[in-house]
């Protein structure tokens, strides 16, 4: 996943949703939530790899956006073992923070949220849920910081936080826990998992328009504009990465049908949208080669073969 201001809109996938970035500048606010969206999916990364060796006798849960009482909950992790449910809530927060009272801050003195606070609603609304499910089951919360540049000044002993240091040891003291699963835990899985929300409330995206954004082809390792064509391969002037025009137009096209999903995918919309490629008969064969021409005069189109 990238983020890169500079360049034009582009999609940029986040495990099972999109979020954009556009050509023209973000307000500080925007640009900053979406730098703290990257930060996030990157610690969650981090944290997913961490939890493998549990995932052999234990059924791990990411991701869940479940509803309580017209209420909307979002757990990062959940781990099912056989006498308790693990609720983790990940964090990838770098430098130095303090707490005072019940309050968070970062080391300018800019308070920020509570986790914790998040932590025990998220707690609190599945442990209703769970026993609505009927299922009675002990549950532990932890909150999570993945990133060996975080620390937190101030802190009581007594809070359920693990640091980026003690992650090795609460690993080591997981595994040996005994986990034995069976039907009734796989059953609670599923029904979780059925109840998972896929449309999220919580999908802020930018406004933008077709005409502000800047147009041309993107280099898939460095995400720097492709401004090089040489016979059948595109060139990249900054990392040096090299790819068949044929699948980068492939990939473009279907950015635009993400970003423009009303619009009719055409020879002309295509070729404005690459840029790249200066030869409309080219952007003719690669739609041609792919996909099924709907012939209907000045309306032709291309759709999936599918």
């Amino acid at each position: 996943m990238y983020i890169d201001y500079e360049a034009s809109l582009r999609v940029i996938r986040i495990k099972d949703s999109e979020i954009f970035k556009c050509s023209y500048a973000l307000a500080a606010k925007e640009e900053n939530y979406y730098l703290n969206l990257e930060k996030g999916y990157k610690g969650e990364e981090k944290f997913d790899e961490w939890i493998k060796p549990l995932s052999n006798d234990r059924i791990v849960l990411n991701d869940l956006l479940l509803e309580y009482n017209n209420t909307l909950f979002q757990i990062d992790s959940l781990i099912i073992s056989s006498n308790t449910i693990y609720i983790f809530e990940v964090k990838n927060y770098e430098s130095d923070f303090f707490i005072e009272g019940d309050r968070w801050y970062s080391i300018s003195r800019t308070e920020i949220k509570n986790p914790l606070l998040q932590l025990q609603r998220n707690e609190s609304l599945f442990r209703r849920l769970l026993q609505d499910l009927g299922f009675n089951i002990s549950i532990e919360s932890y909150l999570i910081f993945v990133n060996p540049e975080f620390h937190l000044y101030q802190s009581p002993l007594n809070l359920p936080i693990i640091f980026p240091t003690q992650l090795n040891r609460f690993m080591d003291k997981m595994k040996k826990r005994p986990s034995n699963i069976k039907d009734t835990h796989s059953k609670l899985a599923k029904q979780l998992l059925s109840l998972h929300l896929k449309e999220t409330p919580f999908n802020r995206l930018p406004e933008y328009h077709y005409d502000q954004l800047k147009k041309g082809m993107t280099c898939p390792v460095c995400q720097t504009f492709y401004n090089h064509l040489k016979k059948t391969t595109l060139i990249c002037s900054s990392c040096g990465g090299r790819e068949e025009y044929e699948s980068a137009v492939l990939r473009n096209v279907e950015e635009f049908k993400l970003l423009f999903p009303k619009s009719k995918i055409t020879i002309s919309d295509i070729y404005e949208w690459c840029n790249t490629i200066k030869d409309k008969k080219t952007i003719r064969n690669v739609l041609t080669n792919n996909f099924i021409l709907i012939r209907r005069g000045k309306s032709s189109h291309y759709v999936n073969n599918d």
